[in-house]
């Protein structure tokens, strides 16, 4: 089918790529009154949107690339819902040849953050402004109301911006969008957000392997655990969706459904990213990255072969007297472990923000992401409070509120690692999380013996706790100290 060609500009903004997120996003923005162009590479995809949903509002439909832009009012806008990579690129290049000085392009996928940096930098020189949008809350999300995380420059935002604040979910009346900051910010804040849900996920799932295997408690049993758990402080999307998942049966056997699913969790990269940049930042997110390991361990096939039945594990019988006391623990265990993730995704976020000048608000982005997110959780709450009491809060754990909240909870964190280890039940995000508590509040570490290894063999230096400057013993001669600046 070839659909007309546009006899002038009346679209307020277009979306290319109707899979199933870019046409949601179109028809989000169409139900709200937004007149818009809509395209694919695949003509069959647009049609069939336009069929089944083209009564939902004013849809523009397009063959071409340069009829999608041709049907753009100025300064346009197109965004950009096609896969991550290549097709982006190619993409882009494609709207860049057709637009003028001025009109704007925004990926709306999950880009990493140097990609839409690289972009960003290359059409500013073109003329073109390049607008990297993270998007969470997936299909439904898309649709009825996602959260929304733009960077880019100020005079795209004044453009895009009141768009998209009337499509975004809405918390307390305000929408969940908001400008982040230049070039890569907007991504880079998706990406951690996709970091800390990797880190939610996993925990959440030790708790249900510590109910299943401490307390010998059924599939159906932990999901009404867990939707008694949505009516307190753990209130979040993903304890919600967990009493959904675990309550719910498989209509061809009649097993619990999550007793046949597979144990092997897939991932799509944006959790090894998160790794990857923090590692390169110098920021520990132990949380993520533990969860981003177990999603692999999950998938080492071959190797967990060859472990079972042979590797010892001399777990012990966790002696249990009182099981609502135990749930009470996995409770306050999961809370303090989530408490950590959120707070290193934080620092990371914070330490890019200084790394790339991007004056990024981080008591905004607690408040962006408390509706329409898949990490959207009743604590989120709790985090815009402690950012607005002291914008450079320099660890969100150490915030008033979190410190009382850890104290009620960290006896019940360490008693709940201490039953897992013995009961040789993995838990590495819960683990991880306390060994960073432990760190972090630690009047002094162990690394003071790691940096005089390093000066042993390789002569890096050391510093003093007793006086200033950087200094190196030698090692092979006397052994004398040298003071090096």
């Amino acid at each position: 089918m070839t659909f007309p060609a546009p006899q002038h500009a009346i679209a307020d903004i277009g979306v290319t790529g109707m899979g199933v997120m870019g046409s949601n996003l179109a028809r989000n923005l169409a139900r709200n009154g937004y007149k818009v162009a809509v395209h694919n590479r695949s003509p069959e995809r647009t049609e069939r949107m336009i069929a089944d949903h083209g009564g939902e509002g004013e849809f523009f439909p397009s063959t071409s690339v340069e009829d999608f832009v041709n049907s753009l009012v100025k300064p346009r806008v197109a965004i950009i819902m096609v896969a991550a990579g290549t097709p982006t690129d190619a993409v882009i290049e494609q709207l860049a040849a057709q637009m003028e000085e001025g009109d704007i392009i925004v990926d709306c996928g999950n880009a990493q953050y140097e990609d839409t940096r690289r972009r960003e930098a290359s059409l500013r020189e073109r003329g073109l402004h390049f607008v990297g949008a993270g998007v969470s809350g997936g299909e439904e999300g898309a649709l009825l109301g996602p959260s929304i995380m733009p960077g880019g420059t100020v005079e795209s935002y004044d453009r895009l911006g009141p768009m998209f604040e009337t499509i975004a979910a809405k918390k307390d009346g305000k929408p969940c969008c908001t400008h982040v900051g230049p070039d890569g910010a907007g991504h880079f804040v998706k990406m951690v957000h996709n970091g800390i849900e990797y880190a939610d996920m996993q925990l959440i799932a030790e708790a249900y392997d510590l109910m299943r295997q401490i307390l010998n408690m059924s599939a159906p049993e932990i999901g009404e655990v867990f939707a008694e758990w949505n009516k307190g402080d753990l209130e979040s999307y993903l304890i919600e969706i967990t009493a959904e998942v675990l309550r719910h049966h498989d209509p061809k056997t009649g097993q619990p459904f999550v007793d046949i699913v597979l144990d092997q969790a897939a991932q799509k990269g944006t959790g090894a990213w998160t790794v990857q940049t923090a590692a390169a930042l110098g920021v520990p997110t132990t949380g993520i990255a533990e969860a981003t390991f177990a999603r692999s361990l999950s998938g080492s096939v071959p190797q967990r072969k060859a472990a079972q039945g042979v590797l010892p594990g001399h777990g012990g019988v966790v002696e249990i007297a009182d099981r609502d006391a135990v749930i009470e623990d996995i409770r306050l265990a999961l809370y303090s472990s989530k408490m950590v993730a959120y707070s290193q995704g934080f620092e990371l976020i914070r330490a890019a923000s200084a790394e790339y000048d991007w004056n990024i608000d981080l008591g905004a982005m607690a408040r962006i992401w408390r509706e329409g997110c898949i990490i959207r959780a009743r604590f989120l709450d709790r985090i815009t409070e402690a950012y607005d009491r002291n914008p450079q809060l320099p660890l969100l754990i150490a915030d008033e509120f979190f410190v009382a909240e850890i104290a009620k909870s960290v006896a019940a964190w360490r008693r709940i690692i201490s039953a897992a280890v013995s009961a040789g039940i993995p838990i590495p995000a819960f683990s991880s999380s306390l060994a960073y508590y432990d760190g972090v509040r630690a009047p002094r570490l162990s690394a003071s013996l790691i940096q005089a290894q390093r000066d042993f063999f390789g002569a890096h230096t050391y510093r003093r706790v007793d006086m200033p400057g950087t200094f190196h013993t030698n090692w092979s001669e006397d052994r004398d100290e040298e003071q090096w600046d």
